[in-house]
């Protein structure tokens, strides 16, 4: 993955096999309980938060993009963490990711932190990722 190592978290156990074929460093851990993600920080210079397409009940999926993130970021900012891209598209209601956009940018550009936001529809694969690449090189200070 451009020589660096990606490390991808889930809360599924059976998805940890999946994770590992793809070439990434697996880790299970739930957004819910965001302690579970902090030894998934360590050594970590660009975190991806990829939940614009979370399914659960919406009082659950709100809070992943609300009072979760907020939890989650600010426990990254006493991490390795230099940059943050944050999935802004995708199956999650729009006010839910607009309103955790929101917060990532005021997070982020209080602390002095590259960012990008993520905006490429998850259904068409290939153009998803090829967005998600360009953001995680935009936040690491390099051009795509």
């Amino acid at each position: 993955m451009d020589g660096h190592v990606v490390r991808g978290t889930t809360r599924n156990g059976a998805r940890v096999e999946t994770i590992s074929a793809a070439g990434v460093e697996p880790h299970l851990g739930d957004p819910d309980r965001v302690a579970t993600l902090a030894p998934a920080l360590e050594h970590v210079t660009v975190a991806c938060i990829l939940l614009g397409s979370a399914a659960g009940p919406h009082d659950r999926i709100a809070a992943l993009h609300g009072t979760r993130l907020k939890m989650l970021i600010t426990r990254m900012l006493d991490t390795t963490v230099h940059g943050i891209v944050y999935e802004a598209a995708g199956s999650v209601g729009d006010d839910v990711l607009r309103s955790g956009a929101r917060y990532v940018v005021a997070a982020c550009e209080g602390s002095r932190i590259p960012y990008a936001l993520l905006g490429g529809d998850p259904t068409d694969h290939d153009q998803w990722l090829t967005e998600a690449h360009r953001a995680v090189s935009v936040v690491l200070g390099g051009s795509y």
